[in-house]
Order: C-alpha cells, then structure tokens, then sequence
C-alpha cells in the first residue's frame, strides 16, 4: 500500500503519447501501471481536471486544469444553472476534453457536486455535455463527496496522536464537514459528515455582492456559526486534527506566506496556527476590493468569493477550537485518482 495522494510535481505532457505496454495489456488496453488516470470534478464554483500516471509508490502529474466558472450563480434564487453560467462551464469542460484527449487518458471519472444536485436543470446540462463533448458526468451526493475528499487528503493526518480529526471542504454551494476517526496503523476512517448549504458563491450573492459591508460580514459569520455548530461542537476538543482543503484556505495561506506567486508546495501540507489564520483574514478584508484583485494569490476571479470563504472559516474555527490546522491543496480530484487506480489493482496508500 504505498500510492501517496500527493502528486509529485508537474509535469505537463509527460507520458502522454505512450502506447499501450506491460504483460497484463490486452485488447489494446494497456496494464493498470501503464495508464493514464484523470479526475475532473466540477464544483459549484471550479472546474478543475487532474491528470496522472502511476509512478512507483506515488503518482506523478501528466497535465492539470483549473478554472472559475461560477456554475452555481443564481441557484440560491432561481434553482436553475444560468445560460450564461452554462456557457462558461461548457467552454471550460471543453478545454477538459481536449487535454484529455491530448494526454491519451484511458481511465476517467468526471463528477459534479452541489449546484447540479440543487439545480433543476442539471441533468439536462450534464447531458447536453455528454452529447457534445462525449464526457460523462456524474452527479454525486454529499457522503460521496466527503469520502472522495477524505481518500484524497488522508495523508495529511499522518503522525497525528488525535483519535479524531475534522476535514473541512469550503466549496461554491456547499461546505462539506467530516468527522474521521484516526488510530495508528489504519486509514483514516469517516464517522459523520454534513454538507451544510454554505458555499462562497451562494453566500457572496446572499451579501449583494464580494464588497460586502463589516456589518454584512459579521451577520454572515453569525449565521454561518448557528448552522455548523450543532455538527461540531458536540465532539470537538482541542486535542484534535484539523485537515482545511478549499481555495479560501490555499489562499489565505499563500497571502499569509507573502508569496508573490501561488506555489503547491509551499502551501500544501503547511500548519497554520488559528491565530495565523485571523491574521490572513484580517490582511484580505484590510485590501479592500481593489487590492484583492490585484494580489498575486487571490486575483479577479477568487476577489469575487475570498470574503464569504472567511467567513464560513472562522465560523468553523469557533466551533471546533483545535488551535491549528492543516492546509490541504489537495481533495476529491486526488481520491478520485486513487479509487481508479486501487479498483485497476494498483497499491494505493491507506
């Protein structure tokens, strides 16, 4: 059992016109080692495309994709993707195909998450994609989700002597909140999850927009903790792992560290303490609009989303007082990778 889920590095292109090889190739299927595995998950707010070989005991990177698109614009009112959100995705699933197709990937599942669970016109949407661009997409629900994100970040509880840990995943529509059980010598294991009706597009729209009053904000927060609260607080202690994967928590990293350039492997793994973390939220919301569009680590895209993130955190941080946690830039699209490659046969790490 030895495929980690963290990704060694990118390398774009590598591999990808190989032909099928290995003992086990047969009707032009190459051997499970010899594949090439893709995971594409499309969120309410991201669409994002991992694409890997196995490498010995890890997987290294073929290609990767990641974009905004904002799927879930509107759902909180209208219950329905917009066409104009639907073009945008459209436009970024087929850039998907492309680069899967150009990596020659033989082994791919695409999901999405919690704006085509909630849209009313999600399954007509997902089927114009299959019949155009030939990709299935299948919509998954919330405690699928949360073991795909547990199997991806599993790694990062390693050397924990907690017996429990939380996993938090701040998406677009939702925010996904797992309980996992940890003992030594066994995966990490989920006990509960909830997919609370928190995400930062749904909650930026519910504020008028991402320039959003201290009032506002304060409110948001507010309500946010009388949602997560009755989950969290019943078990949470401050002898516990705390595992946050999201773009708000890279971000906030990335801006904590100061770096003039996002960078994975400064950001992946690193603890930060809670203290820390109200510094980083404390210097986004100090930018104003202005300067979080022009930060390096946040941008025009994220400058949209970053203050309803905050404030789904700290609401979590106070309900769950375990004085640190983890960063992960890592999730659902590494446990998808790992689930494809553990059911072709391949050791994957548990």
């Amino acid at each position: 059992m030895c495929i980690s889920g963290a990704p060694l590095g990118e390398a774009p292109g590598s591999g990808a016109g190989d032909a099928p090889s290995g003992p086990d190739a047969v009707a032009g299927r190459p051997a499970a080692e010899d594949q090439i595995y893709a995971a594409l998950d499309l969120g309410t707010n991201n669409c994002r495309l991992l694409i890997a070989r196995p490498t010995g005991c890890h997987f290294r990177v073929v290609d990767s994709f990641s974009r905004i698109v904002r799927l879930g614009e509107g759902i909180e009112t209208d219950r329905r993707i917009s066409d104009a959100a639907m073009d945008r995705t459209f436009k970024a699933l087929e850039a998907c195909t492309e680069k899967l197709e150009r990596a020659n990937a033989t082994r791919t599942r695409a999901v999405a998450t919690e704006a085509c669970r909630r849209a009313e016109n999600g399954p007509a949407f997902l089927e114009r994609v299959r019949s155009q661009l030939e990709l299935d997409v299948e919509t998954i629900d919330g405690a699928t989700e949360a073991d795909l994100a547990l199997a991806g970040c599993a790694p990062l509880f390693a050397g924990s002597d907690a017996e429990e840990g939380l996993l938090f995943d701040i998406g677009g529509g939702s925010t996904q909140l797992i309980w996992v059980a940890l003992a030594p010598d066994h995966p990490p294991r989920r006990l509960a999850s909830v997919s609370v009706p928190c995400g930062v597009v749904t909650l930026t729209e519910r504020c008028g927009g991402p320039d959003m009053s201290d009032v506002c904000y304060a409110q948001l927060r507010a309500d946010i903790g009388q949602i997560v609260r009755p989950f969290l607080v019943p078990r949470a202690t401050q002898h516990m792992a705390m595992v946050g994967t999201s773009g708000t928590v890279t971000t906030l990293a990335a801006v904590l560290l100061g770096l003039q350039r996002y960078d994975r492997r400064r950001v992946d793994g690193i603890r930060l303490s809670f203290a820390e973390v109200a510094d980083a939220i404390c210097a986004v919301r100090s930018m104003g609009p202005e300067g979080r569009v022009k930060h390096p680590c946040i941008g025009p895209e994220r400058a949209t989303s970053v203050l309803a993130g905050c404030a789904i955190l700290e609401a979590i941080c106070a309900a769950a007082p375990a004085g640190s946690l983890k960063v992960a830039d890592r999730g659902l699209r590494e446990g998808i990778l790992l689930g494809l490659m553990a059911a072709d046969g391949l050791p994957v790490a548990g």
